[in-house]
């Protein structure tokens, strides 16, 4: 690559980061735009309100009718008149029949509640005590980008259940009466026949966060066991992501027992589990949000179970998720169920931050070194330069530049050490001439030999490589589990956390799909460039006819395995080779001079050099086959 291209690359760098500044929305038009989303969501609420009324009143409606008729068929049956029985009166009899002192909450006026902070605003419904709609102020679905609800009237079952007596009782059958705490909590209240006895449910937003204070309270109540009591929570994901596929396979439940590491269920099939230990926390876990519930003593392993079920067919929900959790509390006159529930967001900081044992691992950064390169090094260098409000596909630049920087002397020893190895190539040609391909052994022993007497090591330029692979596979977990970048635009790319498409298909191509990510295509040809370029460095390997082939292979199969992730894994590993290329063409041209380089190796060659243990064992053990050889 000529000083030329060089300067060429450089300006089209200059021209994005100029294109990005340019084309980047005002304060103003930012703030008109978050109040748009606002507006928007306050009629997706109300909306939603409606519609859990409306439902609601069609549900005691068709009670009442059903037990006006069962009246009316009693009144036939012993003869008395119709006209004086008080059908509210019977209607409230079997209510108070069906849930015991419980009774009174079997009516009452419905109503949804609405409470917020400055990050989620959920709408409670007073029957069942539930919260119908939980909102994300600061997201919204990828489709139609409306705003994001991780849930909605009859998307699941919300519900504390518990035994009175031999009656099995749940909080969804019941209307509580509501107490406004503020703008940001409420408590509700199902009565019992007896005034001093009650059920107490309260919803408290802590200011500033994602967090949810949840309590269950048994007044005066002795005669239910506390620990029998019943958290449920069958929830249904929405399926708020560009690509579903995705979506789905980073999708499951998450959980942490209070003395081991955290565990997941499949993320690709139906799966489920029961806790078999005290549980800090369980989450359901979409692609980029997390709904949990944490305690901090542990929820008993005693009946509690979680599941997740995969709904293939539905265009609107992705999956479903279940989870069964008992509280353990003791027995008493006022036993408190108490614990924090988690609506937000999969961002690194904003979990670790929450001092919860391992929440922040709900994000998959991988396993070992690859989940400290992660930690410690990339999103670190992520985090400092979002500070610049710039546009995440000049983030990713930047970054690509400071990591290939980080990995500059790496690259350099690997560099010189395939031209350490080529200089060689004449002392090389004169073996493979005098051995040919009659006698492998000796031909590879006097290869061997002429390494060591140049101070060369065939495997000197595979260590460098292999200490870049982690940092390689990190990115590769690292941008499809950051949300900052989900529904960030760069250049052709709508959402950098999804793939880009610049044609759709009429047809659909087997494990390729039915789009063309450019990415992935500028990926893939820059992967054929390096590698015609490093194959120019590298001598010509013997005996491996086959290897070239697969070095040109490869860039062809990433074309299929890469065509549906992220754009911004595609995108970077197309920088990161543009950078390699930039880097080796410099350090040839002006870091290593070859005539140099094979000077010190003819002079090494003169120099007497001992061998080593494992170098004697070695030619004694070849010695030994060919005295074999010849004794056949």
């Amino acid at each position: 690559m000529d000083r030329n291209s060089i300067i060429g690359i450089l300006l089209i760098i200059a021209i994005l980061f100029g294109y990005q500044y340019l084309t980047m929305p005002s304060a103003e038009e930012r703030a008109r735009m978050q109040h748009e989303q606002d507006s928007i969501a306050e009629v997706a609420i109300k909306k939603q309100a409606d519609h859990a009324d409306s439902a609601l009143a069609d549900q005691q409606q068709q009670v009442k009718n059903a037990t006006t008729v069962a009246t009316a068929d009693a009144t036939m049956d012993t003869g008395l008149v119709a006209d004086s029985v008080n059908a509210d009166s019977l209607l409230a009899a079997k209510q108070h029949e069906r849930l015991g002192i419980f009774g009174p909450a079997a009516s009452g006026h419905n109503e949804v509640v609405t409470i917020a902070n400055e990050h989620l605003q959920v709408a409670i419904n007073t029957f069942g005590a539930r919260p119908n709609v939980i909102r994300l102020k600061a997201y919204k679905t990828y489709h139609e980008h409306n705003p994001l609800l991780l849930s909605v009237p009859d998307s699941g079952a919300y519900e504390y259940n518990f035994f009175l007596g031999n009656r099995k009782l749940s909080t969804k059958d019941m209307n509580f009466t509501a107490e406004k705490l503020g703008t940001t909590g409420v408590r509700l209240r199902a009565s019992t026949t007896d005034p001093s006895k009650y059920l107490q449910i309260t919803y408290q937003l802590d200011s500033g966060t994602w967090f949810m204070n949840t309590t269950a309270e048994l007044v005066g109540l002795p005669e239910i066991d506390p620990r029998n009591v019943m958290f449920h929570w069958n929830l249904t994901g929405f399926h708020n992501e560009k690509h579903r596929p995705t979506e789905e396979q980073h999708s499951t439940v998450y959980y942490k027992y209070l003395n081991s590491d955290r565990d997941y269920l499949s993320e690709s099939k139906d799966d489920s589990k029961k806790l078999e230990a005290k549980t800090n926390w369980v989450a359901f876990k979409q692609d980029f949000f997390t709904v949990a519930m944490v305690k901090k003593d542990g929820f008993t392993s005693n009946g509690s179970e979680i599941s997740i079920t995969t709904l293939p067919d539905d265009t609107l929900y992705s999956k479903r998720y279940d989870a069964k959790l008992f509280f353990g509390q003791e027995p008493s006159e006022h036993a408190i169920l108490a614990m924090q529930m988690y609506l937000g967001p999969n961002q690194y900081n904003t979990l670790r931050q929450t001092g919860i044992p391992d929440f922040s691992r709900v994000i998959d950064l991988g396993w070992g070194i690859f989940g400290w390169m992660n930690r410690f090094l990339v999103i670190p260098i992520f985090n400092f330069l979002s500070q610049f409000n710039l546009s995440y596909g000049i983030i990713i630049l930047v970054l690509t530049v400071v990591i290939k920087m980080l990995l500059l002397p790496i690259a350099y020893r690997n560099q010189k050490s395939s031209i350490r190895m080529r200089a060689l190539k004449p002392e090389i040609a004169a073996i493979t001439a005098k051995f040919g391909s009659d006698d492998a052994m000796k031909k590879q022993q006097a290869t061997m030999d002429l390494y060591r007497k140049a101070g060369v090591s065939p495997v000197a330029g595979c260590v460098p490589m292999l200490l870049q692979m982690p940092v390689l596979y990190a990115m590769f977990r690292f941008f499809p589990s950051s949300i900052e970048l989900r529904q960030q635009s760069f250049l052709w790319a709508d959402d950098l956390s999804s793939y880009d498409s610049i044609l759709t298909l009429p047809f659909n191509i087997p494990a390729y799909g039915s789009h063309v990510s450019l990415f992935t295509l500028l990926m893939a040809a820059s992967t054929i460039i390096y590698t015609l370029v490093n194959s120019k460095q590298m001598p010509q390997q013997q005996g491996m006819p086959n290897m070239k082939v697969m070095m040109y292979m490869f860039p062809v199969m990433m074309l299929f395995f890469m065509n549906s992730l992220p754009a911004g894994l595609s995108y970077y590993y197309f920088l990161a080779n543009v950078i390699s290329i930039l880097q080796m063409t410099v350090i040839t041209k002006w870091f290593l001079d070859e005539d140099k380089l094979r000077e010190q190796l003819l002079a090494n060659m003169k120099k007497p050099r001992k061998k080593s243990k494992w170098q004697q064992r070695m030619e004694e053990i070849q010695k030994q086959q060919q005295t074999a050889k010849k004794r056949r």
